[in-house]
């Protein structure tokens, strides 16, 4: 037999899901100094506390509640069933562990989107109310959009084949991950409200600086590289894996942080956030692009980001600290929309697409997220409310909801 044409080993696969796993769990310490880097630095503290706690808190909800409402599989078996080593009638595990380490694996994007979420609403949501709104997301309003989604549950996929010919394609995320973390983080940034001291008398924008640049750009730089791991590996198998995929996210990065070179006239906040954006749109058609479309889509991101987040602070008074509805929410419906142009034959794609469907679908998940949004924070903020008070808002989350700056020996010196 010619050794290419061999069988992959079960074990190989586990290892290279897990790898993928790793990186996109990374990625979260990206989420963490990009907020930490972006507000004030009286809530540095709060913004890695929170991605933190949120991670673990996604991980039991995931676990016990998520992941079977997505895939229906649970884990309520002995060691021996749920690795494979022993047989169970109806139930069926793969050998080696390998849907433990896959699990693992949607779990890193599960919990990304109320690490999304985070930073929309940073400086001045309560700590409570947001880790409750977090489990409430992984365990049951992402797993169902998931499941509809990547595992054709709920006859969303059918219905759209039916009438535009072609399910949803999402490859890796732009809709179902992303696109869900910023509509539904839209919502929430609505419903908490500015932060104080944002506008002026007049309505008019008042300057609140990043307290870190290299915090930002390290947050950046840790995103772009576990973003390999999040899209290569969503292949989930080593017999699946693309380079394409690769190169595709690749020449989106660099669209998305030259656009957003020029659009936002060499601001570093704008240049890091420019090759998230490219990313974020890529996710959707990586398998599928031609390099020179995953450009142009890239390309077109960063653009959207730049001026949708400086109409959202100057014009429209919508207070996303680090601008995850356009970042997330509008590069990730551009994502899904843009599968279903440069992924066609025509356009030098794979093909395999179609754009009603595409267009639709990714409508379809951001209205569901909205919807879901508005339902949550709203019924958060009337039953137990999800603002913190002004003197707390002001004296900073580190110190009122964490007990502890972000400098500790510093401040004790300054007394």
């Amino acid at each position: 037999m010619d050794p290419a044409q061999a069988p992959i080993p079960v074990g190989a696969d586990v290892f290279f899901i897990l790898l993928g796993a790793i990186l996109v769990f990374a990625m979260h310490g990206g989420f963490a100094f990009l907020e930490a880097g972006t507000v004030r630095h009286k809530n540095q503290v709060n913004a890695l506390v929170k991605i933190l706690v949120d991670f673990a808190v996604s991980t039991v909800v995931y676990f016990f509640i998520g992941y079977s409402i997505a895939y229906g599989v649970d884990f309520i078996h002995s060691a021996g069933v749920i690795t494979g080593a022993v047989e169970r009638e109806g139930v069926n595990f793969a050998k080696s562990g390998y849907d433990l380490v896959k699990f693992f694996f949607l779990l890193t994007f599960a919990a990304a989107v109320p690490a999304i979420i985070s930073g929309g609403i940073a400086e001045r949501m309560k700590f409570w109310p947001q880790v409750f709104a977090s489990a409430v997301i992984v365990a049951l309003i992402y797993p169902t959009f998931e499941g509809m989604t990547w595992a054709g549950k709920y006859g969303f996929q059918d219905w759209l084949k039916a009438s535009f010919g072609f399910p949803l394609h999402d490859f890796a995320g732009s809709v179902v991950v992303h696109g869900m973390g910023g509509w539904l983080g839209l919502a929430a940034v609505i419903l908490v409200g500015q932060r104080r001291g944002r506008y002026d008398a007049r309505g008019k924008p008042a300057g609140i600086p990043p307290s870190n640049i290299p915090y930002l750009a390290l947050g950046s730089w840790m995103l772009c590289v576990g973003w390999f791991g999040f899209n290569v590996m969503s292949a989930q198998t080593l017999a699946g894996v693309n380079g394409l995929v690769a190169m595709n996210s690749l020449m989106a990065m660099a669209g998305g942080i030259i656009t957003a070179l020029i659009a936002g006239k060499n601001d570093p906040g704008f240049v890091h956030n420019g090759a998230l954006a490219g990313l974020v749109a890529v996710c959707a058609g990586s398998d599928v692009f031609h390099p020179i479309g995953a450009l142009v889509t890239g390309g077109v991101a960063g653009v959207i980001f730049v001026v949708v987040f400086q109409l959202c602070h100057n014009r429209w008074k919508i207070d996303d600290v680090l601008g995850v509805w356009p970042l997330h929410g509008l590069c990730g419906l551009w994502g899904g929309i843009a599968c279903g142009v440069f992924g066609v034959e025509a356009m030098g794609g794979l093909g395999g697409v179609g754009f009603m469907a595409q267009l639709i679908g990714s409508l379809a998940g951001a209205t569901f997220a909205m919807i879901a949004g508005l339902i949550l924070y709203g019924a958060l903020k009337a039953f137990v409310g999800i603002r913190m008070d002004e003197e707390d808002e002001f004296t900073g989350a580190d110190l009122a909801i964490h007990k502890i700056g972000a400098n500790p020996e510093a401040d004790i010196r300054g007394r």
